[in-house]
């Protein structure tokens, strides 16, 4: 068998630049997949994107499948045959299908008795004749949102095709893909090229394409932006904040990346830098500057897709398109602070927020009672949080945040300040979307606080209030991240509230909306799953959680705790043993046939190893009443692992006598109590 690389490119119209790695990713897995399904050997398998192009390379594939013996079973041997062994129709049709004679049949033991069978000898097909499928499989399996036509060709893709290269070795071949035929030519830079480019083998590609100022590598290109980027930065004395989605476009918008700065004036900059980064960027794909004290620059950074031969042309071309967004996002401002932002109420009272639970600023007005609510139990102002309640929205109907979506909250703050409202509510505006992403910072004012919690609270018992609670992968509302959220508000922040007093708080403001009379279990059920995959992200094991949720704990940062001491505990040399000793008190408790005392008869402690352990029980026990912190008392609870060690070793619970077997029961129920005020370790041993 012999084996070679594999190139294959396939050449279009402009790709869209948010999509490009994803669409680089998913074909490399679905060619390697359909590779290996089909049961080729290769090695390592390299991905190339750019505007133009998707590219792999295929190292060491071998040309044709392995040769194979397929066993192929028939019917059973009792069916097969009549009294006196004369094979019946089902026998003689299966050999005449494996294009045998009967006699030449296998008799194969099966786990469904004997049946008849033959082995036949495949031969692997060729990568030539298989190729063509694989390819045309992977690339109907991108994950394309709309697929296209172009002129009179019924082939479908993102972008029109014009060119495909597929290269075994130094030899063509020969495939129809997306309506293209195959070959060795691939094409440069749009502009820069001067003319086709054949290519000999894949080791060709990248150093051919390159030549005619082509980076096919995604991820080279886009260290070369970067580098480029920071380096313009710094020669205005500053340094590049580079977004990753936004190097993500550029690096999908360009070929052969040059950084140049352009400037835009600074009367510009008294407008919010949120506003002129956001135009920026969206309009233009520009990359800001600041100085070392963080203050946006006068400046931007594009990333041409050209090296022209009058680059202060290209630089003053850009300016002098930037400059007219910049004045609309000027203009968008200023008309905004024409009037306070209290008076975006009445805009918002003719947006839904959802058909059945009303409007935007209904919901502006249960979070403002429910952040009152909120406000006593963690230290914030109940005013204030009403305050920032009732104009949390204000800024969705602004024309800044109609324009720039992504500035909701932001401006927010700006005005509230321009208003003169108190900095707590100004802060909050920003800080009630907080966290807005995985990792992302919290809301650290307690009025901001108020707000991120209130907000999340209301959506989440809204929208399981009215039955529309996530499925799959559907998730409109985003329901889950709105719970990690505020999971993580609480928790991070060490707020002590109680999940079910702020979803009851949250259901009494729906005046009758709601229609799901389980709401408030529901919602706790996929709270604590969102609990789940949070820690177990993190690596916590399924059995530390399930120790902590068998409690069922309605306080999230109490919930945490636990978890902490429970990890805390597994790493004691006692853990093993007293977590076994949990399961089997749970085990024998689940089945006595007796009614277990409260308490602990020390008359009827016979041997000396329950005495013994009855006599540590109650010493512990008067030392965990002033032992609020769970990791310490899971501690001093692991020096209960001799005695129980030894009442197990040498103590027969179920004794003849009815009141020694309660009072042992007891005893154990004590024991399990104990270590039920921290979590179910009985958990840890499943």
């Amino acid at each position: 068998m012999h084996h070679s690389d594999l190139l294959f490119e396939l050449g279009t119209e402009e790709l869209p630049p948010v999509s490009l790695k994803t669409l680089r990713d998913a074909l490399k897995n679905n060619v390697s997949d359909a590779l290996k399904a089909k049961d080729f050997e290769f090695g390592t398998v390299e991905a190339y994107a750019t505007p133009r192009r998707l590219a792999l390379i295929v190292r060491d594939l071998s040309d044709a499948q392995p040769d194979k013996e397929v066993e192929r079973l028939g019917p059973a041997v009792a069916a097969a045959f009549d009294d006196d062994g004369n094979p019946k129709p089902a026998a003689a049709g299966f050999a005449k299908s494996c294009g045998v004679e009967v006699d030449q049949l296998e008799r194969i033991q099966t786990d469904k008795g004997e049946r008849l069978g033959y082995t036949i000898s495949q031969k692997g097909q060729t990568l030539s004749a298989l190729i063509e499928d694989i390819l045309v499989g992977a690339l109907k399996k991108l994950p394309i949102p709309k697929a296209m036509r172009w002129g009179d060709s019924s082939a479908q893709f993102i972008r029109p095709v014009h060119w495909s290269v597929l290269l075994y070795g130094s030899s063509v071949l020969e495939a129809t893909i997306l309506d293209t035929h195959t070959d060795n030519i691939s094409h440069g830079h749009r502009f820069m090229a001067e003319g086709p480019i054949s290519l000999h083998d894949a080791d060709d590609y990248v150093s051919k394409l390159k030549a005619e100022h082509v980076i096919v590598d995604y991820d080279e290109r886009q260290r070369m932006i970067t580098e480029q980027v920071k380096a313009e930065a710094e020669k205005l004395g500053g340094f590049a904040q580079i977004d990753p989605d936004l190097l993500d476009e550029v690096t999908g918008l360009v070929e052969w990346p040059v950084a140049l700065t352009g400037e835009f004036g600074t009367r510009f900059l008294k407008v919010p830098s949120e506003c002129l980064i956001s135009s920026m960027a969206e309009h233009q794909k520009y990359f800001h500057v600041l100085d070392k004290g963080g203050n946006l620059l006068p400046n931007f950074i594009t990333v041409s897709n050209i090296e022209s031969s009058n680059p202060r042309s290209v630089i003053e071309g850009n300016e002098k398109v930037i400059r007219p967004r910049l004045a609309d996002a000027m203009f968008f401002y200023e008309k905004d602070q024409q009037a306070p932002l209290e008076s975006q109420q009445e805009r918002l009272k003719k947006v839904v927020f959802q058909k059945q639970l009303g409007t935007v600023q209904e919901k502006a007005e249960r979070v403002a009672e429910l952040a009152k609510t909120i406000a006593p139990g963690i230290g914030a102002e109940p005013e204030l949080a009403h305050r920032a309640g009732l104009l949390s929205k204000c800024d969705l109907t602004t024309q800044m945040v109609g324009e720039f979506d992504k500035l909701q909250g932001i401006m927010g703050t700006y005005y509230a300040r321009h208003d003169g409202e108190d900095d707590s509510v100004a802060i909050a505006m920003t800080e009630q979307y907080l966290p807005k992403f995985s990792g992302d910072k919290l809301a650290a004012n307690p009025v901001g606080q108020c707000l991120a919690i209130a907000d999340r609270v209301d959506t989440l018992v809204g929208i399981f209030g009215i039955g529309q609670a996530p499925k799959g992968a559907k998730d409109p509302f985003a329901l889950r991240r709105a719970a990690i959220g505020l999971l993580r508000t609480l928790i991070e922040n060490q707020l002590e509230l109680d999940l079910v007093d702020l979803i009851e708080a949250a259901a009494k403001q729906f005046d009758g909306k709601l229609s799901n009379d389980s709401v408030k279990t529901d919602l706790l059920s996929f709270i604590f799953d969102r609990f789940k995959s949070w820690y177990a992200d993190q690596g916590i094991s399924a059995n530390s959680i399930n120790a902590v949720m068998a409690l069922k704990p309605t306080k999230p940062l109490d919930f945490d705790q636990r978890l902490k001491a429970v990890q805390h505990f597994q790493t004691l040399t006692e853990a093993e043993s007293l977590s076994a000793a949990n399961k089997r008190v749970k085990n024998i408790l689940a089945k006595a046939d007796v009614e277990v005392p409260d308490t602990i008869n020390s008359k009827l402690l016979q041997e000396s190893e329950e005495q013994s352990l009855a006599k540590t029980i109650a010493s512990v026990e008067a030392e965990l009443v002033s032992i609020d912190n769970y990791q310490e008392r899971l501690t001093r609870l692991a020096a209960l692992r001799h005695d129980v060690d030894a009442f197990f070793d040498h103590v027969m619970v179920n004794a003849d006598d009815p009141a020694i077997k309660a009072n042992r029961l007891a005893l154990l129920k004590k024991l399990q109590d104990m270590f039920g005020s921290v979590a179910d370790i009985s958990q840890l041993q499943n």
